[in-house]
């Protein structure tokens, strides 16, 4: 199909968002101006989710991008609950106390989050008050276990992903009488998610990654130009350190079968996430648990199979690794994006869009045509279209929507081409995903003047 320019703006802009942070607060002047955040599906349904909420008992904003797989049923919870764990992680003693002794005595509680959510990003309401008796029970714990010090942050994410993981399996274990809720807490533990998550806290910048998205922080330079920092690292098998630390917990007779064909086990890219508890599960439990669960789980064919060459399990863990940065006057944004964007741009690239995105100000590079044998008047056209580009650079009122734009649509010139943006976005279903993966994009603006 051919589709117009309008019509390409309404799918682009169909799951975009955007919050600005109140000028003042209450508190404190806020390091983050707000973000855009959008998604751009290939799968049907799509398998990735996205996160943002300000912590009310803490100070801080957390931010995060979830990409699911075998099914986006363990993306999804992910996405409801690790910014709970996070935050319970995070408060104080007497806090902690306070909302034990308002459950005890059925008063309201404090609100720890303030979420700031898309209207296509949905909570699941049967699974609820399953979600808060586990979450009640991680803190019940941590008001025992009160060792009166104050809670470090990196400890505070590197828990909250590990109790979140430790919960979906322990669900999935024991089970539901209820049908639905069964089947729910299965499907959630048999599919996986990555995760990456920021941590913002005036200067302080966590973080907290597990798996194949990543952090990115816009950096403006003293000439105007824009550069990139990684604040992650894939966890894969194009890491050394990540190769070498599953090598490390598995004996030496499992080392030729840990990795093949950049798999672990020869079956899974990353080699960290949520769930995936045919990677951590030992083949005992995963058989008692099919053979127990509901008869929907007998027709999916991934829970049957167990992966080759599996001796000793857990092969796959949640942790996360955690980065802290302190923000400085020239860290203008930061990009959180799922491996959907990463697969098809540079981050050199992210960070000058975005950069001359935010401030409108593009610094013409020379045009570059590689090789390409261009004649005067093919010049001309791309002279003309780099100044209609322009003009229409402010189309998008949303950084986000712009950066998949160029994800999509960019020709071998750099630059947006109209005609391949419509085709890319009309392919069927089936077709779209051998060409692009679901894409999930933060952009988080700083406040230069308060850092």
């Amino acid at each position: 199909f051919y589709l117009t320019p309008p019509q390409v703006n309404s799918i682009l802009k169909a799951n975009e968002y955007s919050f600005k942070v109140p000028e003042f607060d209450g508190k404190n002047v806020s390091s983050v101006l707000g973000f855009d955040s959008n998604q751009l599906p290939a799968n049907a349904p799509i398998e990735d989710r996205r996160s943002a909420a300000t912590c009310l008992q803490t100070r801080g904003m957390l931010l995060g991008v979830f990409d699911g797989h075998a099914g986006c049923a363990c993306a999804q919870a992910v996405s409801e609950r690790l910014f709970y764990y996070i935050a319970v992680s995070l408060l104080p003693h007497e806090t902690l106390l306070e909302i034990e002794n308002a459950v005890e005595s059925g008063r309201a509680l404090l609100p720890i989050l303030q979420w700031h959510k898309h209207p296509n990003d949905y909570f699941s309401k049967e699974a609820s008050k399953l979600y808060f008796n586990s979450l009640r029970t991680y803190w019940q714990e941590l008001i025992d276990l009160n060792s009166g010090e104050t809670t470090d942050v990196k400890e505070a994410l590197i828990n909250a992903f590990k109790r979140l993981d430790n919960d979906i399996s322990l669900e999935a274990q024991v089970g539901d009488p209820n049908s639905f809720l069964n089947y729910l807490v299965l499907r959630v533990a048999f599919s996986g998610a990555t995760a990456c998550v920021a941590h913002v806290d005036g200067v302080d910048l966590h973080i907290a990654n597990t798996g194949d998205s990543r952090a990115m922080l816009g950096v403006q330079e003293e000439d105007g130009s824009w550069s990139a920092v990684n604040l992650s690292y894939d966890h894969n098998a194009q890491n050394e350190h990540e190769v070498e630390r599953v090598k490390m917990e598995h004996p030496k007779s499992e080392e030729k079968s840990l990795v093949k064909q950049d798999r672990l086990l020869g079956l899974l890219m990353p080699f960290r996430a949520f769930g995936d508890v045919k990677f951590k599960w030992s083949i005992e439990l995963q058989k008692r648990v099919v053979e127990s669960g509901p008869d929907q789980l007998n027709d999916n064919e991934y829970t049957k199979f167990i992966p080759p060459n599996y001796h000793t399990p857990p092969y796959l863990t949640a942790e996360p690794e955690v980065i802290y940065h302190r923000l400085r006057p020239q860290d203008k944004f930061l990009v959180l994006a799922t491996d959907g964007l990463w697969e098809t741009m540079h981050r050199q690239d992210v960070a000058r869009i975005v950069g001359e995105y935010l401030t409108g100000v593009h610094h013409q590079q020379p045009i570059a045509v590689g090789g390409y044998k261009v004649t005067l008047g093919q010049m001309h056209g791309l002279l003309t279209e780099r100044r209609a580009r322009i003009s229409s650079v402010f189309e998008d009122q949303n950084a986000a929507t712009h950066l998949i734009r160029h994800a999509v649509g960019n020709n071998e010139f750099g630059t947006v081409d109209h005609e391949r943006l419509s085709k890319m976005l009309s392919l069927p279903e089936e077709l779209a995903r051998m060409y692009r993966d679901d894409m999930t994009i933060i952009v988080v603006q700083f406040n230069s003047h308060v850092i």
